[in-house]
């Protein structure tokens, strides 16, 4: 019976060596419906995210035998899954946003179930949505596609197939989030978007979410962008308000 009821679940892969976490954690998100898998340490994770594919991981960044951080780069060398990260420190978090790990987001410890589980779904329904946009897009005309298909302000282009970022011609690597961010200020330039609208519509927060992830994705976005930091031209920040593309 019990399989039954889980047989379309989304599937957590669960990675703490906190064992009370852990379970606090499996408790909850089978109260929402969804199944669990867990490791212990970092080797175990990565061999078991490679094998079983879940839909979203629940990653520490202290683990025993490979740490956190290390596991994120391994498995999105690999897998396109969402990752979201739990670390106990605050200076963490620019790590985790800015090394390129492919991580998601994190949550900081002690963190309250409520958001982590608002989180998961926020992330998960991400997933979903993206999807859902690539099956409508193959369905249209070629032709609409490919106008439709890149965005170009001022000395910024985007192509929305590749996922490519370029300025004044140039292609700059940019994270699937950093790209997703630039895509939607650039979608409407000039216009100030909040932090929290971009907490909305970019990660799906509806209501949890740290408005400090915003600004650390931002300023790392900058620095790829930017000939300038201190003077950006390009991603601009109304203060008090939000952010912006400017079109000249």
């Amino acid at each position: 019976m019990e399989e039954e009821f889980y047989k379309d679940a989304k599937t957590i892969l669960i990675v703490d060596d906190e064992q009370p976490i852990v379970d606090i954690l499996v408790y909850n998100l089978h109260k929402e419906g969804y199944k669990t898998i867990e490791a212990s340490d970092g080797i175990t994770a990565v061999n078991v995210a490679l094998e079983k594919k879940p839909d979203l991981i629940l990653l520490d960044i202290m683990l025993p035998k490979l740490d956190g951080l290390s596991v994120c780069k391994r498995i999105k060398n690999s897998l396109n899954v969402p990752i979201l990260m739990l670390t106990a420190k605050d200076g963490e978090i620019d790590k985790i946003l800015g090394l390129e790990l492919g991580a998601d987001d994190y949550i900081t410890k002690p963190f309250s179930v409520r958001e982590l589980v608002a989180r998961v779904k926020a992330n998960l329904r991400k997933v979903d949505a993206v999807s859902g946009n690539k099956e409508i897009e193959l369905s249209q005309g070629e032709e609409e596609k490919k106008k439709e298909s890149k965005i170009k302000v001022g000395e910024l282009e985007l192509d929305l197939d590749k996922f490519e970022v370029k300025v004044r011609g140039n292609i700059i690597d940019l994270t699937l989030r950093e790209f997703e961010v630039l895509k939607f200020l650039a979608s409407q330039p000039e216009q100030v978007v909040t932090r929290e609208v971009l907490l909305e519509k970019v990660w799906g927060y509806e209501y949890y979410g740290d408005i400090r992830t915003v600004d650390v994705t931002v300023r790392r976005i900058r620095e790829k962008i930017e000939n300038d930091t201190s003077m950006p031209k390009i991603l601009i920040t109304k203060r008090g308000v939000g952010y912006y593309i400017a079109s000249k």
